[in-house]
Protein backbone atom coordinates (compact mmCIF):
# COMPACT_ATOMS: atom_id res chain seq x y z
CA UNK A 1 0.00 0.00 0.00
CA UNK A 2 1.65 3.57 -1.12
CA UNK A 3 1.39 6.48 1.57
CA UNK A 4 -1.22 8.20 -0.84
CA UNK A 5 -3.40 4.45 -0.42
CA UNK A 6 -2.76 4.49 3.34
CA UNK A 7 -3.50 8.16 4.09
CA UNK A 8 -6.49 7.99 1.43
CA UNK A 9 -8.00 5.04 3.75
CA UNK A 10 -7.55 6.15 7.03
CA UNK A 11 -9.24 9.38 5.85
CA UNK A 12 -11.95 7.09 4.74
CA UNK A 13 -12.01 5.93 8.41
CA UNK A 14 -11.95 9.15 9.21
CA UNK A 15 -15.24 9.64 7.59
CA UNK A 16 -16.94 6.49 8.45
CA UNK A 17 -16.48 7.49 12.12
CA UNK A 18 -18.37 10.63 11.14
CA UNK A 19 -21.28 9.23 9.47
CA UNK A 20 -21.46 7.55 12.81
CA UNK A 21 -21.38 9.94 14.92
CA UNK A 22 -23.26 12.79 12.55
CA UNK A 23 -26.70 10.66 11.41
CA UNK A 24 -26.78 9.41 15.39
CA UNK A 25 -27.00 12.84 16.05
CA UNK A 26 -29.54 14.03 13.43
CA UNK A 27 -33.06 12.43 15.31
CA UNK A 28 -31.80 14.27 18.40
CA UNK A 29 -31.95 17.50 16.19
CA UNK A 30 -35.42 16.47 14.22
CA UNK A 31 -36.71 16.34 17.94
CA UNK A 32 -35.39 19.77 18.89
CA UNK A 33 -36.45 21.44 15.37
CA UNK A 34 -39.69 19.92 15.75
CA UNK A 35 -40.47 22.20 19.36
CA UNK A 36 -41.37 25.09 16.51
CA UNK A 37 -41.42 24.34 13.03
CA UNK A 38 -43.90 21.83 11.28
CA UNK A 39 -43.19 18.89 10.25
CA UNK A 40 -43.53 19.11 6.23
CA UNK A 41 -41.60 22.72 6.44
CA UNK A 42 -38.76 21.80 8.90
CA UNK A 43 -38.03 18.64 6.21
CA UNK A 44 -38.75 20.84 2.99
CA UNK A 45 -36.83 23.70 3.79
CA UNK A 46 -33.78 21.53 5.27
CA UNK A 47 -33.81 19.02 1.84
CA UNK A 48 -34.35 21.37 -0.49
CA UNK A 49 -31.73 23.75 0.24
CA UNK A 50 -29.55 21.13 1.07
CA UNK A 51 -29.84 20.11 -2.54
CA UNK A 52 -29.42 23.55 -3.96
CA UNK A 53 -26.49 23.86 -1.99
CA UNK A 54 -24.89 20.78 -3.09
CA UNK A 55 -25.82 21.19 -6.64
CA UNK A 56 -24.37 25.12 -6.62
CA UNK A 57 -21.22 22.96 -5.28
CA UNK A 58 -20.58 20.44 -7.62
CA UNK A 59 -22.00 23.22 -10.61
CA UNK A 60 -18.69 25.69 -9.52
CA UNK A 61 -16.61 22.17 -9.29
CA UNK A 62 -17.49 20.81 -13.10
CA UNK A 63 -19.07 18.18 -11.43
CA UNK A 64 -22.68 18.12 -11.37
CA UNK A 65 -23.62 15.41 -14.49
CA UNK A 66 -27.20 14.63 -14.97
CA UNK A 67 -29.16 14.20 -18.02
CA UNK A 68 -32.38 14.62 -18.42
CA UNK A 69 -33.75 11.44 -18.91
CA UNK A 70 -32.48 10.34 -15.18
CA UNK A 71 -34.75 13.59 -14.15
CA UNK A 72 -37.93 11.47 -13.80
CA UNK A 73 -36.75 8.23 -11.85
CA UNK A 74 -34.53 10.58 -9.51
CA UNK A 75 -37.89 12.63 -8.69
CA UNK A 76 -39.50 9.36 -7.69
CA UNK A 77 -36.61 8.30 -5.96
CA UNK A 78 -36.34 11.38 -3.63
CA UNK A 79 -40.09 11.60 -3.07
CA UNK A 80 -40.06 7.85 -1.66
CA UNK A 81 -37.22 8.21 0.20
CA UNK A 82 -36.64 11.83 1.34
CA UNK A 83 -40.55 12.97 1.52
CA UNK A 84 -42.22 9.47 2.66
CA UNK A 85 -38.49 7.94 4.27
CA UNK A 86 -37.30 11.15 5.96
CA UNK A 87 -40.27 13.10 6.00
CA UNK A 88 -42.48 9.67 8.07
CA UNK A 89 -39.34 10.39 10.29
CA UNK A 90 -39.82 13.46 11.34
CA UNK A 91 -43.49 13.24 11.57
CA UNK A 92 -43.05 10.28 13.91
CA UNK A 93 -40.97 12.39 15.57
CA UNK A 94 -43.82 14.75 17.26
CA UNK A 95 -44.61 12.07 19.43
CA UNK A 96 -41.77 9.33 19.40
CA UNK A 97 -39.07 9.97 21.40
CA UNK A 98 -35.40 10.03 18.95
CA UNK A 99 -34.06 6.85 20.31
CA UNK A 100 -36.96 4.84 19.55
CA UNK A 101 -37.38 6.10 16.42
CA UNK A 102 -33.55 5.38 15.53
CA UNK A 103 -33.56 1.95 16.51
CA UNK A 104 -37.54 1.41 14.69
CA UNK A 105 -35.33 2.67 11.38
CA UNK A 106 -33.48 -0.15 11.95
CA UNK A 107 -35.83 -2.36 10.54
CA UNK A 108 -35.28 -0.91 6.78
CA UNK A 109 -33.53 -3.92 5.84
CA UNK A 110 -36.61 -6.31 6.94
CA UNK A 111 -38.57 -4.36 4.06
CA UNK A 112 -35.91 -4.81 2.04
CA UNK A 113 -35.39 -8.27 2.27
CA UNK A 114 -39.21 -8.90 1.93
CA UNK A 115 -39.55 -6.64 -1.21
CA UNK A 116 -36.27 -8.39 -2.33
CA UNK A 117 -38.25 -11.78 -1.92
CA UNK A 118 -41.23 -11.27 -3.31
CA UNK A 119 -39.70 -9.48 -7.21
CA UNK A 120 -39.45 -12.34 -9.86
CA UNK A 121 -36.64 -14.49 -9.09
CA UNK A 122 -35.90 -13.03 -5.72
CA UNK A 123 -33.98 -14.56 -3.03
CA UNK A 124 -36.10 -17.33 -0.77
CA UNK A 125 -36.18 -16.42 2.73
CA UNK A 126 -34.03 -18.36 4.56
CA UNK A 127 -33.93 -19.98 8.07
CA UNK A 128 -31.16 -17.68 9.64
CA UNK A 129 -33.64 -14.33 7.71
CA UNK A 130 -37.12 -15.27 8.59
CA UNK A 131 -35.23 -15.55 12.34
CA UNK A 132 -33.94 -12.48 12.05
CA UNK A 133 -37.39 -10.61 10.51
CA UNK A 134 -39.68 -12.33 13.80
CA UNK A 135 -36.91 -11.20 15.77
CA UNK A 136 -36.51 -7.48 14.94
CA UNK A 137 -40.17 -7.49 14.73
CA UNK A 138 -41.05 -8.99 17.99
CA UNK A 139 -38.32 -6.02 19.42
CA UNK A 140 -40.61 -3.69 18.10
CA UNK A 141 -44.30 -5.35 19.58
CA UNK A 142 -41.87 -4.95 23.05
CA UNK A 143 -41.56 -1.25 22.25
CA UNK A 144 -45.47 -0.47 21.62
CA UNK A 145 -47.10 -3.09 23.59
CA UNK A 146 -47.79 -0.61 26.83
CA UNK A 147 -49.13 1.64 24.10
CA UNK A 148 -51.49 -1.01 22.89
CA UNK A 149 -52.81 -2.28 26.16
CA UNK A 150 -53.17 1.29 27.85
CA UNK A 151 -55.33 2.59 24.69
CA UNK A 152 -54.97 6.41 26.33
CA UNK A 153 -54.50 9.41 23.87
CA UNK A 154 -51.02 9.85 24.20
CA UNK A 155 -50.75 5.66 23.87
CA UNK A 156 -52.45 6.55 20.50
CA UNK A 157 -50.44 9.12 19.60
CA UNK A 158 -47.15 7.08 20.38
CA UNK A 159 -48.67 4.13 17.92
CA UNK A 160 -49.81 6.13 15.07
CA UNK A 161 -45.50 7.81 15.21
CA UNK A 162 -44.45 3.78 15.35
CA UNK A 163 -46.98 3.35 12.45
CA UNK A 164 -45.26 6.49 10.43
CA UNK A 165 -42.01 4.82 11.20
CA UNK A 166 -42.85 1.94 9.18
CA UNK A 167 -44.43 3.75 6.48
CA UNK A 168 -41.28 5.39 6.09
CA UNK A 169 -39.37 2.49 5.88
CA UNK A 170 -41.53 0.70 3.46
CA UNK A 171 -40.59 4.33 1.79
CA UNK A 172 -36.88 4.08 1.91
CA UNK A 173 -36.90 -0.04 0.99
CA UNK A 174 -38.93 0.78 -2.30
CA UNK A 175 -37.40 3.98 -3.09
CA UNK A 176 -33.91 1.72 -2.62
CA UNK A 177 -35.19 -0.86 -4.89
CA UNK A 178 -35.25 1.55 -7.84
CA UNK A 179 -32.84 3.65 -7.32
CA UNK A 180 -30.47 0.48 -7.69
CA UNK A 181 -32.38 -0.05 -11.53
CA UNK A 182 -31.39 3.26 -12.16
CA UNK A 183 -28.46 4.84 -10.32
CA UNK A 184 -25.39 4.99 -12.02
CA UNK A 185 -22.14 5.01 -9.39
CA UNK A 186 -20.10 8.00 -10.96
CA UNK A 187 -22.27 10.32 -10.34
CA UNK A 188 -23.47 9.92 -6.98
CA UNK A 189 -23.81 13.13 -5.19
CA UNK A 190 -25.50 14.84 -8.24
CA UNK A 191 -28.10 11.76 -8.25
CA UNK A 192 -28.13 13.03 -3.86
CA UNK A 193 -28.60 16.78 -4.90
CA UNK A 194 -31.30 16.66 -7.41
CA UNK A 195 -33.00 13.27 -4.79
CA UNK A 196 -32.77 16.26 -1.93
CA UNK A 197 -33.98 18.91 -3.88
CA UNK A 198 -36.57 16.73 -5.12
CA UNK A 199 -38.32 15.49 -2.02
CA UNK A 200 -37.18 18.70 -0.33
CA UNK A 201 -40.16 20.75 -2.43
CA UNK A 202 -42.09 17.66 -2.29
CA UNK A 203 -42.07 18.31 1.42
CA UNK A 204 -42.87 21.68 1.29
CA UNK A 205 -45.88 21.26 -0.75
CA UNK A 206 -47.92 18.81 1.99
CA UNK A 207 -46.54 21.26 4.32
CA UNK A 208 -48.06 24.16 2.10
CA UNK A 209 -50.90 22.52 1.63
CA UNK A 210 -51.92 21.61 5.60
CA UNK A 211 -51.43 25.42 6.18
CA UNK A 212 -47.97 25.11 7.81
CA UNK A 213 -46.55 28.46 7.12
CA UNK A 214 -48.73 30.14 9.61
CA UNK A 215 -47.25 27.67 12.47
CA UNK A 216 -44.17 28.39 11.47
CA UNK A 217 -41.40 30.13 14.20
CA UNK A 218 -37.76 29.88 14.73
CA UNK A 219 -36.28 30.63 18.47
CA UNK A 220 -32.24 30.14 18.59
CA UNK A 221 -32.60 26.83 19.77
CA UNK A 222 -34.62 25.52 16.38
CA UNK A 223 -32.84 27.47 14.26
CA UNK A 224 -29.48 26.11 15.24
CA UNK A 225 -31.01 22.72 14.70
CA UNK A 226 -32.56 22.98 11.53
CA UNK A 227 -28.73 24.40 10.14
CA UNK A 228 -27.43 21.43 11.46
CA UNK A 229 -29.96 19.21 10.02
CA UNK A 230 -29.09 20.81 6.70
CA UNK A 231 -25.24 21.68 6.57
CA UNK A 232 -24.25 18.59 9.13
CA UNK A 233 -26.64 16.34 8.53
CA UNK A 234 -27.30 16.21 4.76
CA UNK A 235 -24.50 17.59 3.19
CA UNK A 236 -21.30 17.06 4.80
CA UNK A 237 -22.85 13.75 6.49
CA UNK A 238 -23.80 12.76 2.64
CA UNK A 239 -20.50 13.47 1.31
CA UNK A 240 -18.25 11.39 4.27
CA UNK A 241 -20.36 8.80 3.94
CA UNK A 242 -20.14 9.04 0.13
CA UNK A 243 -16.21 9.03 0.40
CA UNK A 244 -16.00 6.28 3.02
CA UNK A 245 -17.97 4.15 0.36
CA UNK A 246 -15.56 4.78 -1.87
CA UNK A 247 -12.36 3.86 -0.15
CA UNK A 248 -13.55 0.96 2.18
CA UNK A 249 -15.76 -2.23 1.67
CA UNK A 250 -19.51 -2.05 1.43
CA UNK A 251 -19.85 -4.49 4.76
CA UNK A 252 -17.41 -2.39 6.94
CA UNK A 253 -19.56 1.09 5.81
CA UNK A 254 -22.65 -0.19 6.82
CA UNK A 255 -21.89 -1.15 10.38
CA UNK A 256 -22.91 2.83 11.28
CA UNK A 257 -26.40 1.66 11.11
CA UNK A 258 -25.79 0.04 14.75
CA UNK A 259 -24.37 3.20 15.86
CA UNK A 260 -26.85 5.73 14.91
CA UNK A 261 -29.33 4.17 17.03
CA UNK A 262 -26.54 3.80 20.01
CA UNK A 263 -25.93 7.49 19.75
CA UNK A 264 -29.31 8.32 19.29
CA UNK A 265 -30.78 6.88 22.43
CA UNK A 266 -27.63 8.25 24.63
CA UNK A 267 -28.48 11.68 23.70
CA UNK A 268 -31.76 11.72 24.05
CA UNK A 269 -31.66 10.09 27.41
CA UNK A 270 -28.95 12.75 28.53
CA UNK A 271 -30.48 15.73 27.13
CA UNK A 272 -33.84 14.83 26.56
CA UNK A 273 -34.93 12.85 29.26
CA UNK A 274 -36.15 9.92 27.24
CA UNK A 275 -37.21 6.85 28.35
CA UNK A 276 -34.31 4.51 28.76
CA UNK A 277 -35.65 1.13 30.50
CA UNK A 278 -34.76 -2.37 30.71
CA UNK A 279 -37.83 -2.91 28.29
CA UNK A 280 -36.58 -0.56 26.05
CA UNK A 281 -32.96 -1.29 26.39
CA UNK A 282 -34.15 -5.00 25.20
CA UNK A 283 -36.31 -4.38 22.72
CA UNK A 284 -33.70 -2.24 21.35
CA UNK A 285 -31.49 -5.32 21.22
CA UNK A 286 -33.66 -7.65 19.59
CA UNK A 287 -34.29 -5.04 16.92
CA UNK A 288 -30.84 -4.74 16.12
CA UNK A 289 -30.06 -8.50 16.40
CA UNK A 290 -32.18 -8.95 13.70
CA UNK A 291 -31.12 -6.61 11.78
CA UNK A 292 -28.01 -7.89 12.00
CA UNK A 293 -28.78 -11.71 10.97
CA UNK A 294 -30.63 -10.19 8.19
CA UNK A 295 -27.87 -8.12 7.01
CA UNK A 296 -25.60 -10.90 7.53
CA UNK A 297 -26.84 -13.06 5.44
CA UNK A 298 -27.17 -10.29 3.08
CA UNK A 299 -23.26 -9.62 2.96
CA UNK A 300 -23.14 -13.23 2.99
CA UNK A 301 -25.35 -13.77 -0.86
CA UNK A 302 -23.28 -10.47 -2.07
CA UNK A 303 -19.87 -12.62 -1.62
CA UNK A 304 -21.15 -15.34 -3.34
CA UNK A 305 -21.58 -13.49 -6.35
CA UNK A 306 -19.32 -12.73 -9.51
CA UNK A 307 -16.88 -10.51 -8.76
CA UNK A 308 -17.60 -8.60 -11.81
CA UNK A 309 -21.47 -8.23 -9.85
CA UNK A 310 -20.34 -7.31 -6.80
CA UNK A 311 -18.41 -4.65 -7.82
CA UNK A 312 -21.85 -3.04 -9.46
CA UNK A 313 -23.43 -3.44 -6.15
CA UNK A 314 -20.34 -1.63 -4.46
CA UNK A 315 -20.29 1.16 -7.02
CA UNK A 316 -23.87 2.44 -6.51
CA UNK A 317 -24.09 3.67 -2.99
CA UNK A 318 -26.75 6.55 -3.72
CA UNK A 319 -29.56 4.56 -1.15
CA UNK A 320 -27.72 2.18 0.82
CA UNK A 321 -27.76 5.22 3.75
CA UNK A 322 -30.20 6.39 5.22
CA UNK A 323 -29.59 9.75 5.03
CA UNK A 324 -31.12 11.33 7.89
Amino acid sequence: MTPTAGSSRATAYLAWIAVCVLWGTTYLAIRIALETIPPGLLGGLRYTVAGILLAAGLAMRGELVLSRSEWPGLALVGLLTICVGNGGVIWAEQWVPSGIAAVTVATVPFWMIGMGALEPGGDRLSTWLLLGLAGGFAGIVMLVWPDVSHGGATDRQFLIGIGALQVACVGWAFGSVLSRRTARGENVLSAAAAQMACGGICMLIAGTLRGEWSHLAFTQRTLTAEVYLTLVGSIVGYSAYTYSLGHLPTATVSLYAYANPIIAMVLGTVLMGEPFGPRVVSASVMVMTGSALVQWQSILHAVKQPRSQRKVTDRNPVTTATAL
